[in-house]
């Protein structure tokens, strides 16, 4: 493992992982004890007790275990997220594209769902405030006009960054989860026999006994929705500061649950109402600093999941899993990136969420699918990195693989049943699944009806296109992309391209080649001269994480190999060349169009129907390479995947006339 890539644990790092790593897990506490308290009926000794057992157990075996001590080893240099594991591991399976597709589909649908219900259950906690009691009411519209507020003001401000407000974020996450563990101290000093409940009797009796038992997973779940995510913003922060910042972390939720629990035996009541114990166990002046706290936790938890979407289509774009969009860098930050149609899908998304369900109650009774999904895909693909990429004993493995498992089954089977609650967000999640499958596929059959030829045998033809001063020069350096990983091999598309098509005349051709690496920031480049100043290839490697900006990066090329004495860079055209004019360059893009010439079956024919489809509305290959427009050509080619092999046509009269 590179050291190079893992940053060090530091005070300020520390502090830097509390704002960024745990903002969705640490806001769980609002919510989660209030929907077992709901769902398990009667608040006894009983639910209490098993309940925060079971959290308690569920940090414990699923984020502590599996996320942060097995599942974080899992970095591609340094960077995390299902997509980063998947490139570790995909050479060891053919089929693991289906997990890490569904994996992300089902992650990024938890983007239009986390955001309303942090900020809304914060929000709601506002009716405890003297004076607002009876305007602040859940679900009415002052409380559903103030969350999508604050959701749309957090999503126009995407377009500028975080690093404006990135330094705050760790101190108020410190504040607030400092703030966790006073408030259930605080309840505990009354009620200290609360600790019993860490117990993993407690939990089992519950799972086992009470009559709602079992099926109370599905909002324990709730407890530990962020780990996923924890994952996915490894690279902000590195692993150590994430392991060691965990252990206050889960201190002071720990500590919360049990305040929480200790002052619902205290009060001696089977029937809570609607009362949220988070905002009870506050100290009723201290109430508006800590919902406004709690606000602000909940929108710097919304910004990373944000950023974190973000960062995933920014993957599944270099990996081919999604059509090209734009993609800005707002900031100077490292991996800090803007992508605008998904932010106002996740914008949209997320507006439509707070008015179809209204409450945080609501929310929360539809969530956790998704996220089960997306860890049961996470799992899959750990088993192939602990077995072929760290090659830890057979028998450790099964047993670890029967832990996780059995506790995500359990919860994927507890959460299955709120499908009928959560079809608003089904659509978009087969939505998102479907475009990744359709992306990936159509680019697997387009790429296999590629022909190539040797490009030796043009190299006298390109050489003669060159010298034949009565053909009318197209430019001075002409450059073409390659899909060819072999150094001699060249698509039919671009020789009928420069020889068929209106002749591509040119001084210089350039064949340049874009390679994505398994490593997130790789950026190198080789050159190969196949003749002497006539024919160059350049082969980029970028990261799966770099943005290939081609027109950038050649111009780098350029001037590397003209200080190196490699390249003569003087204007062909004396006019020209004695003012010190740099020559020309020309980039010239083949753009594919599904011919009319084909028959499908209907599967091929559905999938490479829905890719063009897709293909019309993604960004165009000038504009996904960083290619200045004005210095681009984009010629249109048919593609025939499947030509009509029958077609009767019959002559019937053949006439001269003079």
């Amino acid at each position: 493992m590179d050291s190079g890539h893992i940053k060090k644990i530091s005070f300020a790092g520390l502090l830097i992982t509390l704002g960024i790593i745990f903002g969705d897990i640490g806001t769980s506490p609002l919510y989660t004890f209030q929907t077992i308290l709901k769902e398990g009926g009667s608040a006894t000794e009983e639910l209490v007790l098993g309940a925060i057992s079971c959290v308690f157990w569920t940090l414990t075996l699923q984020t502590t275990f599996k996320y942060i001590l097995i599942t974080l080893q899992a970095d591609n240099k340094g960077e995390g997220g299902i997509f980063s594991l998947y490139a570790l591991v995909r050479r060891y399976g053919k089929k693991l594209m289906f997990p890490a597709m569904i994996g992300a589909g089902t992650l990024l649908a938890d983007g239009i769902i986390t955001p309303p219900i942090s900020v809304t259950s914060a929000i709601e906690g506002l009716n405890g405030v003297k004076g607002l009691e009876g305007m602040i009411v859940p679900g009415n519209t002052l409380v559903m006009g103030l969350v999508m507020t604050i959701l749309i003001l957090l999503f126009i401000f995407q377009r500028f960054g975080a690093k404006v407000v990135g330094w705050s974020f760790g101190p108020i996450m410190f504040v607030w989860f400092l703030m966790l563990g006073c408030l259930g101290v605080n309840q505990i000093m009354h009620y200290p026999q609360i600790f019993k409940a860490l117990s993993p009797v407690y939990g089992i009796k519950l799972l086992t006994v009470h009559p709602k038992g079992f099926w109370l997973l599905g909002a324990v779940f709730l407890c530990t929705t962020g780990a996923e995510a924890l994952y996915s913003d490894l690279g902000h922060c590195g692993r150590r500061n994430i392991q060691v910042s965990w252990i206050f972390v889960k201190t002071t939720l720990v500590l919360n649950y049990l305040g929480q629990g200790a002052w619902v035996l205290l009060q001696h009541k089977e029937n809570l109402g609607d009362i949220n114990p988070f905002f009870q166990i506050v100290p009723h002046g201290y109430l508006l600093p800590c919902t406004l706290l709690a606000t602000a936790a909940t929108i710097i938890a919304s910004q990373a999941l944000i950023s974190g979407s973000f960062t995933l289509i920014s993957e599944a774009i270099s990996l081919n899993f999604w059509p090209k969009v734009r993609v800005k860098y707002p900031t100077t930050v490292r991996g800090q990136i803007y992508i605008p149609s998904i932010n106002w899908i996740l914008c949209i998304g997320c507006i439509l969420v707070v008015l179809y369900f209204k409450t945080s109650e609501n929310m929360t009774a539809a969530y956790g699918f998704s996220i089960t999904i997306a860890m049961l895909m996470t799992t899959v693909l750990v088993y192939y990195f602990m077995r072929y990429v760290k090659h830890w004993p057979l028998w450790l493995i099964i047993v670890i693989m029967c832990v996780f498992v059995t506790v995500e089954s359990s919860f994927f089977i507890t959460n299955a049943v709120k499908i009928l609650k959560r079809l608003f967000f089904l659509v978009f999640e087969v939505g998102l699944i479907f475009t990744m499958y359709v992306w990936y596929r159509a680019r697997k059959i387009t790429n296999r009806f590629l022909s190539f030829g040797n490009i030796k045998e043009y190299l006298p033809l390109l050489d003669d296109l060159s010298k034949d001063e009565k053909t009318p020069k197209f430019a001075t350096h002409a450059i073409f992309l390659t899909k060819a990983y072999n150094t001699y091999q060249i698509e039919d598309r671009i020789i009928y391209s420069i020889f068929s098509r209106k002749p591509k005349r040119a001084d210089v051709y350039w064949f340049v080649h874009v390679e994505r690496t398994d490593e997130p920031y790789t950026m190198e480049y080789t050159v190969e001269e196949l003749k002497k100043d006539k024919v160059i290839r350049v082969e980029f490697r970028l990261g799966f994480r770099v943005q290939p900006r081609i027109n950038l990066l050649m111009r780098k090329v350029v001037q590397e190999m003209v200080t190196n004495k490699e390249l003569e860079m003087a204007n062909p055209y004396p006019a020209l060349a004695k003012h010190n004019l740099a020559a020309d360059f020309v980039f010239v893009i083949l753009e594919t169009f599904l011919s009319s010439d084909n028959e499908f079956s209907a599967t091929e024919g559905f999938l490479l129907n829905s890719y063009f489809f897709l293909k019309h509305l993604a960004l165009s290959d000038d504009k996904s390479f960083g290619l200045d427009t004005s210095e681009t050509r984009t010629e249109k080619i048919p593609m025939v995947v499947n030509p009509f092999s029958k077609m009767e046509l019959k002559r019937t009269s053949f006439k001269i006339y003079e």
